[in-house]
């Protein structure tokens, strides 16, 4: 495993080897230490990733042979639950992830989740019979088949790794595809030892699967432009995926994006006040805040706006930034030092703005090492503040009165994103009335859990397009075909 060794390796056409450009460090967020070494490829090395995924792709049956596809994503699954712990640790020394979640999103559930894409592929009804028409007058037999778009370009960022990584491998690797992965340059050997275990524990052919580590963004781009990938799929930032989506103009290749969210918890003035400010300043805490889809903003009955504002700040202020490794610890470091100062300087931001902090606001005293902020709750702001408009990325949360339920629906839809929602409200009726009304790919209503395998997962507006998870996200690396053949 590359935590044990210190190193780790590019996997291009079925090999496991050094990067060109030599390695770069990756390191512990929540220490500061260097972990060890990452393979630094080149723009030679995706090149060759790239070709090894086209030849693959055009030059074996891969794209055909469900039975063989079914087999190997189930491989890599067994594979990699095979080393659950050794990944545990890994994952909590180069993401910063606590360990408590791993039993989830950030890495249990999306290995289980391999094996919802095998069995996708294998009851799939990849041919559908139309029957016998006669369209212009002419007898015909008519057939809609489903098959590989080709060759896929990943990209992937480093909040959750495993999941974003494995979310996209799996659909695109059961449906026929050949792959050529980029990881973020933050979290690259959870990306690498995938590449260690489908190298020595599957039967999945040379070429198929290729994860190249790298430093250099412009590979990413690529991806994105060369005529030999077909289609292109990118977790990251709204600002990167527009240059993604404009990269793959030239080529008008598929481009599947699932980018930012500054998603809205919207409480009714019927909900249980304590219950929905306290559900949200606690997701606000998991993994310092680093998830697309976290509701950052708590849209609250005016009425009860201070009431509202004191209970996520005893909620979050209680949450105390910490070592991840500890099973109690909720709140771990951000990824870097630059991503740390990037949410410091909206924090600082706030305060120019004319907010309050009612806990937090800086980094935590007795984290001397380490890339951490304090869970932090904004006040005396509304949704015009930047802050509860533009992507911040970490532990905070800007709580924002309404005037009542219209009211509420128009902050929450008052955004460029539309990635998730969460409504709260004592009449389930009215509740789901409102969730009906907000444009975002998921909602939650009164604590439901939308997060699964069989769950289309995706945003509305400058959140993305397309869906991942799920059937969507399987027919998201499908092609449809339709075949007329004149009948006898």
């Amino acid at each position: 495993m590359a935590l044990i060794d210190g190193m780790s390796r590019l996997l291009i056409d079925g090999k496991l080897t050094p990067g060109g450009a030599g390695g770069f460090a990756t390191v512990n967020p929540a220490t500061e230490e260097v972990l060890g070494e990452a393979a630094n490829a080149d723009a030679a090395d995706m090149d060759l990733a790239i070709d090894a995924a086209r030849r693959a792709f055009d030059g074996t049956d891969w794209s055909t042979n469900t039975a063989l596809r079914v087999r190997c994503v189930r491989q890599l699954r067994d594979a990699l639950q095979g080393h659950v712990e050794e990944l545990r640790e890994l994952t909590i020394a180069e993401v910063g992830a606590p360990r408590m979640l791993t039993a989830g999103a950030q890495l249990e559930g999306p290995i289980a989740d391999l094996g919802f894409a095998a069995d996708t592929a294998e009851r799939y009804e990849w041919t559908q019979d139309l029957g016998q028409a006669a369209p212009l007058g002419i007898p015909t037999r008519r057939s809609v088949v489903r098959e590989a778009v080709g060759v896929v370009g990943a990209i992937t960022p480093w909040n959750f790794p495993h999941q974003i990584n494995l979310a996209k491998l799996g659909p695109a690797l059961a449906a026929g595809n050949a792959i050529v992965l980029k990881p973020a340059p933050d979290t690259p050997w959870v990306a690498a030892v995938i590449g260690e275990l489908i190298a020595e524990h599957t039967d999945i052919p040379p070429g198929v699967v290729n994860i190249v580590t790298s430093t250099d963004h412009a590979l990413g781009a690529m991806l994105a432009k060369d005529p030999r990938v077909d289609m292109v799929s990118f977790t990251g930032s709204t600002a990167t995926g527009r240059s993604v989506m404009a990269d793959a103009a030239a080529t008008v290749k598929k481009v599947f994006l699932e980018l930012g969210g500054k998603s809205a918890f919207v409480v009714l003035d019927d909900a249980d006040l304590a219950a929905a400010c306290s559900v949200a300043g606690f997701s606000v805490c998991l993994h310092a805040g680093q998830g697309c889809a976290i509701t950052t903003r708590l849209v609250v009955p005016r009425a009860r706006y201070d009431e509202a504002v004191a209970i996520a700040a005893g909620t979050m202020g209680s949450i105390k930034p910490g070592d991840p490794t500890k099973p109690g610890t909720v709140c771990g470091p951000v990824i870097s030092a630059r991503q740390r100062d990037r949410v410091q300087s909206y924090l600082d931001l706030a305060l120019a703005e004319g907010g309050e902090f009612a806990c937090g606001g800086g980094r935590p005293a007795d984290q001397p090492a380490g890339f951490f902020i304090e869970p932090t709750v904004i006040a005396g702001l509304t949704n015009e503040a930047r802050v509860a408009r533009e992507e911040i990325f970490g532990p905070v949360l800007t709580v924002i009165a309404h005037d009542g339920d219209d009211d509420a629906v128009r902050i929450a839809n008052d955004s460029p994103y539309g990635l998730s929602a969460t409504v709260y409200g004592a009449d389930a009726d009215r509740a789901a009335g409102v969730a009906a009304r907000l444009r975002a790919g998921t909602v939650n209503v009164n604590g439901g859990v939308w997060y699964s395998a069989d769950m289309p997962f995706g945003g509305y507006k400058q959140s993305g397009n397309g869906r991942e998870m799920g059937v969507a996200g399987f027919e998201e690396y499908l092609e449809t075909k339709a075949i007329a053949t004149a009948a006898n």
